[in-house]
């Protein structure tokens, strides 16, 4: 696959002009200046910010917008997705919502039915059996009576376990017979050693049986997420750009060239294919303003929805069993072996650790690098970093590792996670508190489509911690809440220092890039409770408006 981010890159979608945005109340996230009532925008960048006193000459002419009180905040950067899945989730029909496993099957044949004969049913996040009473997996028998002749996969939201009915399993070719993968495992029946339909953390078995899907089909799901983005307020998405391969960069550099592109992209690549960006010179944060690469991703186990993530202790009530550690770090010496030369290389190493377990043997892997390597400034990420050992907070700190993290899954798996790890190991589960009190640099996300790309989820989820079924309104671990403002600037300010983007993104200051969201109500006037319910009233990014509420006044 040949990476390519051309002079486009650095272009901007265009056009723009002066736009002068008033009436308003702005949380810069610059402790320079951290409230003002007024910005200039000036082509891509923000020329000024201030009140309606000190309004500078330029602003004659400029375009404006009266804000009419709203609370103004830099564009909020999701340090954590996977944008095409979730895009392609956006066009099908909602699957995970459903409240019994009959309802999923009866809305699951509805879109089946719906389907061009013998197409691959292929769905991210589709199912929840934490929703369904008894919590009891789903298996193929459950699928198979609705799906008719289309082979289907379909993940749980944590993408870590998925379900296949018989059709699937028999183009990819499993059976009784099929050993498990390292780093995964296949659920068979008890009885008959047959496969159930219910894979963790071995959906690669599956997937390279599913056809690619057409560039029309790309370009459908490209646009309703870039859309989806712009109507959140979303205006940076840290991404896995080659899930399933370079045909995701393409289409972005596309898009930016014909002034189509409303969102900024920090790409993620495969580890295991470090030598193609350090071939070409690419190093942590290369390219423009609007598509960056230079971080690589791995996996250092599985997730906890799964029971794949990978623990000190071994799960409540599971005998032994610790979860898995993924392929790559089976032994932990073939990681370094691709770690250190990318590092050497100054690509950004951004590792999926989620037991603690997990984390500390990746800990341990940075430790080794940062000994062997000529230091730079690396910025190494945990992705999740869910559940810590209490000493490795310490360990994070001194090597600069950043906690890239998801409240919301601390709101969603807070209804069960301590069925699998017990009360004990929850207190430093989804620590966002910890992290900032041991000097950790902390950026938010959402893991979408494991998660809502909703910001102010997000924020109500680090703020309140209360937990989706309602049963800890008080929060769950509510020592580990963070208050509005420290949610905001991991959100925006945090993510961008993730990114190599400090200079240029997460506040709303003179030379910075023209992103901003605007709110109602202002999240700092509603009581915590209330913040998931805030909703961008309008979104620019790099100058230019590409999202307005039907009432926002136009002149």
């Amino acid at each position: 696959m040949a990476l390519s981010v051309g002079p486009a890159s650095a272009q901007s979608p265009g056009p723009f002009e002066a736009l002068l945005l008033t009436g308003g109340r702005v949380w810069t996230g610059d402790p320079a200046r951290p409230e003002a009532s007024e910005i200039l925008i000036i082509g891509e960048r923000i020329a000024w910010v201030g009140e309606p006193s000190g309004r500078p000459a330029q602003a004659a002419g400029a375009r404006t917008t009266d804000l009419g009180g709203r609370r103004a905040i830099p564009g909020f950067d999701d340090a954590h997705t996977h944008f095409f899945n979730g895009a392609f989730a956006l066009l099908a029909p909602d699957l995970l919502h459903t409240d019994t496993p009959a309802e999923f099957a009866a809305r699951l044949k509805g879109y089946a039915e719906s389907l061009p004969a013998g197409r691959w049913i292929d769905l991210s996040a589709a199912w929840d059996h934490e929703r369904w009473p008894g919590h009891l997996l789903p298996d193929r028998a459950l699928i198979d009576s609705v799906t008719g002749d289309h082979p289907a996969w379909m993940t749980r939201p944590d993408e870590h376990i998925g379900l296949a009915n018989s059709l699937a399993l028999e183009a990819a070719g499993i059976d009784a017979d099929t050993p498990d993968p390292s780093g995964g495992q296949i659920d068979r029946d008890p009885a008959t050693g047959e496969p159930t339909g219910i894979l963790r953390d071995a959906g690669q078995l599956v997937r390279k049986a599913i056809p690619p899907r057409s560039e029309a089909e790309y370009r459908e799901a490209l646009d309703a997420g870039l859309a989806h983005a712009a109507r959140l307020g979303v205006t940076t998405l840290q991404d896995m750009c080659y899930d399933p391969g370079p045909i995701e960069i393409r289409l972005l550099e596309e898009y930016l060239r014909a002034g189509k592109l409303t969102a900024r992209f920090y790409c993620r690549t495969w580890l295991p294919d470090w030598e193609e960006p350090a071939g070409v010179g690419i190093t942590a944060g290369f390219g423009g303003d609007w598509i960056r690469l230079g971080s690589l991703k791995a996996f250092a186990d599985g997730g906890l929805g799964a029971s794949t993530a990978y623990f000190l202790e071994p799960y409540e009530s599971q005998g032994d069993y610790r979860g898995y550690l993924d392929e790559l770090f089976q032994p932990p010496e073939k990681f370094l072996a691709l770690a250190a030369p990318a590092d050497s290389a100054r690509l950004q190493l951004s590792i999926h650790a989620i037991g603690d377990a997990a984390i500390s043997l990746v800990l341990d892997q940075f430790e080794k690098i940062r000994a062997r390597n000529a230091p730079w400034d690396r910025r190494w990420r945990i992705e999740h970093a869910q559940h810590m050992a209490p000493a490795d907070f310490a360990r994070m700190a001194d090597l600069g590792v950043i906690a890239s993290v998801q409240p919301y899954h601390a709101i969603d798996d807070g209804r069960w996670a301590e069925r699998k790890i017990g009360p004990r190991r929850a207190k430093t589960t989804y620590a966002f508190r910890s992290f900032l009190d041991a000097g950790v640099a902390l950026a938010l996300g959402t893991d979408w489509p494991v998660a809502p790309l909703d910001p102010m989820w997000t924020v109500y989820a680090a703020v309140t911690r209360r937990t989706l079924d309602g049963k800890h309104p008080g929060g769950w671990v509510p020592e580990e809440k963070l208050t509005l403002e420290e949610a905001l600037r991991a959100y925006t300010a945090g993510s961008a220092y993730a990114a190599f983007a400090e200079g240029d993104e997460g506040r709303l200051a003179p030379g910075y890039l023209a992103d901003v969201v605007v709110l109602e109500p202002d999240p700092f006037a509603v009581p915590p409770e209330e913040l998931k319910d805030v909703t961008a009233w309008m979104t620019i990014v790099g100058g230019r408006v590409v999202y307005a509420a039907e009432d926002t006044p136009r002149d």
